[in-house]
């Protein structure tokens, strides 16, 4: 129990470092951060901006759960279920326009792969601490 809680802090704190960079990278570069939109035009660019901080944002609530003790079960499963929702929607674009570019592909696998390991994982930490409370000696 105690390895799944690692796990999971580890993977929530990986998973919202990750976040807020790419989110920062397309907030400072734009088009530029997309593979194959560089000549996309101004309204792409902004929305790629926008969504670049709204992706750093999702990166600190990542982090905001890893720094809690235990790591909210909630919290992860929410995070989670936004990030396999992400891969929805990259599979629905592969569905309507085909397929992207190949980075955007491993991303995908990236996104529908995290998401059950988060879920078997969220409540780790929270039944790792209640296993220590429960083994405690009761106080005479």
């Amino acid at each position: 129990m105690v390895a799944k809680a690692k796990m999971l802090r580890g993977l929530a704190c990986a998973t919202g470092y990750a976040c807020v960079a790419i989110g920062l990278f397309h907030v400072l570069l734009g088009n530029a951060a997309i593979p194959g939109a560089g000549s996309a035009g101004a309204t792409v660019d902004s929305l790629g901006r926008f969504f670049g901080a709204t992706f750093a944002g999702y990166g600190l609530g990542w982090l905001w759960a890893a720094r809690r003790s235990p790591i909210p079960a909630t919290a992860v499963r929410w995070l989670a279920g936004v990030l396999l929702l992400g891969a929805v929607g990259r599979l629905l674009s592969l569905a309507v326009d085909g397929w992207p570019h190949a980075f955007q592909v491993v991303l995908t696998v990236v996104e529908l792969v995290l998401p059950p390991l988060f879920f078997w994982l969220a409540d780790s930490e929270e039944k790792a601490l209640r296993g220590v409370v429960q083994e405690r000696p009761a106080a005479s």
